[in-house]
């Protein structure tokens, strides 16, 4: 149970914040367990989306109209949200992305066109999804790098004892899942940005299930990027963060060209960009997606990000407990610092049949 000092959420109150959740399914109330693939939206997000095209619809930066103006100033402000939310120095340090993928896809193609040549090394960890994996071998690919793994234990753990055989001189770059999907682990970020910025490696975070469970601080933290995603924060779809330092990103070239991401352009003379985060943002951005995940930032601060990891422990601890009782069940993974994911196998039952049959 939560001790009496930890400030209370009532599931109760919580499942009443998401309409989904009063819906049956065969007949019995809903039960989702599939926050690490996607979470539900709660009433907030999905009025703010909607009050959205219902009064502030139009592009942003690029029209003098009232409703630009009001659809820019909205954008503006969840950015300076998201901000807030990952505890950046400056609101140009957020780039809106279309999600964590595409976040690590941004920073794997302009930094490694900046930064990464043949013969250089790149750093990830067993732990990572493979968003965090594909991208940096693409990079590999072009460029004649190569990527090396932090080993992970039986247990879920990074196993840290050789890490520093593993940043060499020929290091570009590191980067870490920050609360691993599968397992529930959570890495020692900390640790590795320690080690990595001895040697003046910078570290991207993926923060795509770490942002959710607890209270984030790039500048505590001290990495160079973090990233997560608009829909596993109560958001909506297809809006992700990406926070760099202003140092990195200016000195990185854009992603992709077009729209906001353009200051003059001459079919004679070229093209020159436009500052940041402008510089990393082509094209029409998904307004209704910032806004929503600015909602959803709101909902998860009036909640408490120390409320939600305390009554998620809360449930975690249950769960585990729960489920190492069940004859033939096997936990996968038994990590030191877990967050609310865990996977287990049933002897004798595909995991596709007890899935079905749980469902």
């Amino acid at each position: 149970m939560l001790s009496p000092a930890a400030p209370a959420l009532s599931a109760e109150t919580l499942r009443a914040d998401f309409p989904i959740l009063g819906r049956t399914v065969y007949g019995r109330p809903l039960v989702y367990l599939d926050n690490a693939a996607t979470t539900q939206k709660p009433q907030v997000v999905i009025d703010r989306v909607r009050r959205y095209y219902e009064h502030e619809n139009a592009n942003v930066h690029r029209g003098v109209h009232f409703l630009s103006g009001a659809a820019t100033e909205a954008y503006e402000e969840a950015r300076r949200a998201a901000q807030a939310f990952v505890g950046a120095a400056h609101a140009h340090e957020i780039v809106f992305t279309r999600g964590t993928t595409e976040a690590v896809n941004l920073v794997a193609y302009s930094f490694g066109e900046a930064f990464v040549g043949a013969g250089d090394e790149i750093l990830v960890t067993e732990l990572e999804h493979h968003a965090n994996i594909v991208p940096w071998q693409m990079l590999a690919t072009r460029t004649g790098a190569t990527v090396r793994a932090i080993p992970m234990d039986d247990a879920g753990d990074l196993v840290l004892d050789g890490l520093d055989r593993l940043l060499t001189e020929r290091t570009r770059i590191v980067a870490v899942t920050h609360t691993s999907n599968a397992l529930g682990t959570v890495a020692p970020v900390e640790v590795i940005i320690e080690a990595a910025h001895a040697r003046g490696i910078p570290v991207l975070v993926d923060a795509a299930q770490g942002a959710v469970h607890g209270p984030l601080d790039v500048r505590a933290l001290g990495c160079d990027f973090l990233c997560f995603s608009g829909h596993k924060t109560y958001g909506p779809t297809g809006i992700g963060v990406l926070y760099g330092r202003e140092d990195w990103l200016e000195r990185m070239p854009p992603f992709l060209g077009g729209g906001d991401m353009i200051d003059t352009v001459s079919l004679t003379r070229g093209t020159t960009f436009a500052g940041l985060p402008a510089k990393f943002e082509a094209g029409t951005p998904h307004v209704a997606g910032a806004v929503g995940l600015h909602a959803a930032l709101e909902y998860l601060g009036a909640l408490g990000m120390d409320a939600v990891a305390a009554a998620e422990a809360d449930v975690l601890g249950y769960a585990v407990a729960r489920l190492a009782a069940v004859d033939g069940l096997r936990l996968v993974g038994t990590p030191r610092r877990r967050a609310g994911a865990v996977s287990f196998l049933l002897d004798g039952v595909h995991p596709y049949d007890a899935g079905t049959v749980l469902d």
